[in-house]
């Protein structure tokens, strides 16, 4: 398996994690997971004995925080327990600032705005989620780069910023707009995902930008990536639309 290493320190390293790679050893995961792959590459030394902090590092082999199995993109790591728990801080007080570019069914308007409805899992199961009054507070900003168009049908470029992390977050807020995300094999209908699966191989979101400050030196690092290849090649697919 070859993951890109963005950067990397004594402390953490960032990786652009590829579309198709589960991010946490689970039961249900077939083939190898994110976290089988560092523990190869970084073995933790062994605590004689760990404290809380510690096990969780462990446990989790420093991994911060997630990114959905096809989505691709940035994705942080700590190396030592004192990095872990600073940037896992960073993220329970919403320090850390995440951008990703996604391409969404329709014409979206206004062309910016913040989406603010609570998330909770669907009672129907099937690793759904849905906008529900007494579900967890979730809010994303979003805006609207260009739009694109196929066959008449249009499509909106989008940057999007959450500002809370739940679970499918941005493919649920886009989907009860109206204005799923493309080929989301999760919150499309059959039809609509069968239909985008002919010209878009995955679904198309990508964590182009991470934001956070070093752990140790306290300095604010930025980190970018532009779109990969298999959705760039999608958007060839469409025309842009000037409206």
């Amino acid at each position: 398996m070859f993951i890109k290493i963005v950067f990397e320190s004594q402390d953490f390293l960032v990786i652009n994690k590829p579309a198709g790679l589960i991010v946490n050893r689970v039961p249900q995961a077939r083939g190898e997971t994110l976290q089988d792959w560092i523990e190869k590459q970084f073995p933790i030394s062994n605590f004689q004995f760990p404290n809380e902090n510690e096990k969780e590092f462990i446990s989790r082999s420093g991994i911060v925080h997630r990114l959905d199995k096809e989505t691709s993109g940035l994705l942080v790591v700590a190396k030592t327990p004192a990095a872990f728990c600073h940037l896992k801080d960073q993220f329970k007080r919403r320090q850390v600032s995440k951008t990703y570019l996604a391409l969404a069914h329709g014409q979206l308007k206004p062309k910016n705005g913040d989406i603010n409805q609570p998330l909770a899992r669907r009672r129907t199961g099937g690793g759904r989620f849905a906008v529900s009054l007494g579900g967890r507070k979730a809010i994303t900003h979003y805006q609207v780069l260009d739009y694109w168009k196929k066959d008449g049908r249009l499509f909106s470029r989008l940057e999007l910023k959450p500002y809370t992390g739940r679970t499918h977050q941005l493919r649920v807020h886009l989907q009860h707009l109206g204005h799923a995300l493309v080929a989301d094999p999760l919150y499309l209908s059959k039809k609509g995902l069968k239909s985008d699966r002919d010209w878009c191989p995955r679904l198309f979101l990508h964590a182009s930008q991470l934001v956070f400050t070093h752990p140790v030196d306290q300095k604010r690092l930025e980190f970018k990536l532009g779109l990969p290849l298999d959705l760039n090649t999608a958007l060839k697919h469409l025309s842009h639309e000037k409206i």
